[in-house]
């Protein structure tokens, strides 16, 4: 699941926003949609575990006003609304970094409504504007891509920078039933 979970990580770098080391760090707040199906339910902290269309087993905090929650079973199939948000920023003399959970810092913060939140730092290796590719490394040397869907995105990232990302899941907002 933390593999699986660091994948999703990395994916939220490129959906989002790069940023120079100039500026400050950028966060995108956005609401993201997935389809799963339940594989548990725990009522009373309002958290529903689900599984996703790729066998990825994921955990989301249901906002109280979302009144589907009471009918909700296992197995059921789902398609979920939730906010998150990621931070992006160039830290050039930072080590590459595995990623960390840093939800108990998030909530003393007094960031109540934050689910889970995870930080990693990777490294740039190269970027491709045609294709609209970044390829990067992990902190134990693991290269990876991921497409980027939006050409702004790779706006301000060279190859060998290092980028510090934080990605904040706070409430699913919606729940319908999958069809």
């Amino acid at each position: 699941m933390a593999r699986s979970f660091c994948l999703a990580l990395l994916a939220g770098i490129l959906t989002t926003a790069a940023v120079s080391a100039r500026q400050a760090p950028n966060v995108v707040t956005r609401e993201s949609t997935m389809k799963a199906r339940v594989e548990s339910i725990e009522r009373s902290a309002r958290l529903v575990n689900l599984r996703d269309e790729i066998n990825t087993i994921q955990s989301i905090y249901v906002d109280p006003s979302v009144k589907a929650f009471d009918q909700l079973r296992p197995g059921d199939m789902v398609t979920v609304r939730y906010v998150e948000s990621v931070v992006v920023q160039v830290r050039r003399d930072a080590k590459p970094r595995q990623e960390t959970d840093t939800t108990e810092e998030a909530r003393k913060a007094g960031k109540t409504d934050v689910f889970q939140q995870v930080n990693a730092i990777v490294t740039v290796e190269s970027i491709d504007t045609q294709g609209q590719t970044l390829t990067y490394r992990t902190h134990d040397n693991r290269k990876a891509m991921h497409v980027v869907f939006d050409k702004k995105l790779l706006d301000g990232l060279r190859p060998g920078d290092r980028i510090e990302v934080t990605l904040t899941r706070a409430r699913a907002i919606s729940v319908q039933p999958g069809r």
